[in-house]
């Protein structure tokens, strides 16, 4: 029989038995290894609401707390909500992570 994927969609090689976490999006239990997971850090605060407390603040440069948590999807959640996508068979080979966006800050804007 052919084989979709090189590891049967599971990180696990050589472990019998990995503990399951739960889905953020649909409340499965998925094991651990075969589960989509994310790193999420936010500010605590939204975006409208940061210049308030900044300029209301007593002490200069204070920064503002994150929350960091570490999120699970099942396979089927995160190609719902758009996580992950399909790829096709050719591009399942490709092992490389996908290129991340990051806005130039340092880049000066011109205003003509």
């Amino acid at each position: 029989m052919t084989k979709k994927r090189r590891n049967g969609g599971r990180n696990k090689h050589g472990r019998g038995l990995v503990r399951r976490v739960r889905c953020e999006a649909s409340g499965v239990m998925v094991p651990k290894d075969k589960a989509i997971k994310r790193f999420i850090v936010r500010n605590i605060v939204d975006a409208s609401a940061i210049r308030d407390i900044r300029d209301a603040s007593v002490f200069d440069g204070y920064v503002l707390p994150k929350i960091y948590r570490k999120v699970y999807y099942c396979v089927s959640a995160a190609i719902h909500s758009k996580v992950v996508r399909v790829r096709s068979r050719k591009e399942r080979r490709n092992r490389e992570p996908p290129k991340r966006f990051r806005p130039r800050e340092d880049k000066p804007q011109n205003k003509a």
